[in-house]
């Protein structure tokens, strides 16, 4: 029977293997509160043993790395792909003002390369553990005919804890309150159907003067930041009112959900810098403003609003912070 699954496209022996390469990573990621792990069905987690607070919420985020699995496997590079999920994730729920407490991976492919598969969950365990965040689980599935040969797909889902009190956004966001940048590291992991293209001109080999020493494909494959120490040190600084992670539909679409009904932001062009694979990809592919900052974050990895007054000791905080705006009694995002 399992010579007959392995001909059919599926083989059990690889998967076992990928399972044993990964092994190690993934348990260093674990402490006291993981009560079941790999190898079991289900994940268990202590929520006691993780120190929640009295009126703890759960919050919850499932997310992929989209078509940038494609650039990592024309450059046989897949140790940053798993990174780049898990600080995906964990800024996602960052935003809800949560802190991580487990992870889930799911990595499939048409056909398992072990060493590949051990790469990428290398990648997540090293993500997983910079964040303090154990990595409970997963599944890997070798799946022919729903993949096309040598692709991959990833994806995860994460779980984090705050205190109800603490949650964000906070109510009084308000007219007048400042907007303020962390810089993004690239385009992190959206765009990349749209980069590719673009991309493709010139090939990932390319190494154009913009940047700086840099290949295309090494400027694509730049791992997406995780937030979670600048925010904390920023929370701890000033009155966070809310914050923004500027995925998929970059900054028109994604300032807004952070914002209450009615209020909308200005950003100033110029406050910040925008790094050269942004620059590039605009002007290779002759985008629109509009365009540009409708598909890719343009530098602005994540926003936070704070009060205006608060702006000095936050920048001192955080000194790569840029005060890149305000909110406005005007609905929508301006770029002025």
């Amino acid at each position: 029977m399992a010579d007959a699954y392995a001909a059919a496209g599926v083989n059990i022996a690889a998967a076992m293997r990928a399972k044993e390469l990964m092994s190690a990573a993934v348990r260093s990621t674990h402490g006291p509160a993981v009560l079941a792990g790999m190898g079991a069905f289900g994940g268990c987690f202590d929520l006691g043993a993780a120190g929640v607070g009295k009126q703890p919420v759960l919050v919850a985020s499932t997310d992929g790395v989209g078509t940038k699995t494609l650039v990592a496997a024309a450059l046989g590079r897949y140790d940053t792909v798993g990174q780049d999920l898990v600080n995906h994730c964990v800024n996602d729920i960052l935003v809800q003002g949560a802190r991580p407490l487990f992870f889930l991976d799911y990595v499939a492919a048409a056909k398992l390369d072990v060493e590949q598969v051990a790469a990428i969950v290398g990648g997540v365990a090293t993500a997983c553990r910079a964040a303090g965040c154990a990595l409970l689980g997963g599944e890997t599935a070798e799946m022919p005919d729903v993949y096309a040969p040598g692709a991959f797909d990833l994806a995860g889902t994460i779980v984090g804890v705050v205190e109800r009190e603490e949650m964000l956004p906070r109510p009084d966001v308000g007219p007048g309150d400042a907007v303020l940048a962390l810089p993004s590291s690239g385009l992190h992991t959206n765009g990349y159907s749209l980069a590719r293209q673009i991309a493709a001109r010139s090939g990932y080999d390319a190494r154009p003067a913009m940047l700086e020493g840099h290949s295309v494909g090494e400027a694509l494959l730049a791992i997406h930041r995780c937030y979670l120490a600048e925010v904390a040190t920023l929370r701890a600084a000033v009155p966070l009112k809310a914050l923004a992670h500027i995925t998929g539909g970059g900054v028109f679409d994604n300032l807004p959900r952070a914002l209450p009904p009615g209020l909308g932001a200005t950003i100033e062009r110029g406050a910040w810098n925008i790094p050269p694979i942004c620059t590039y990809l605009v002007a290779e592919g002759r985008l629109s403003e509009n365009e540009a900052y409708h598909t890719f974050n343009m530098g602005l990895g994540m926003l936070a609003i704070v009060p205006a007054e608060t702006v000095e000791t936050a920048l001192a905080a955080v000194p790569e912070a840029r005060r890149v705006g305000n909110i406005t009694a005007d609905p929508g995002v301006r770029l002025v």
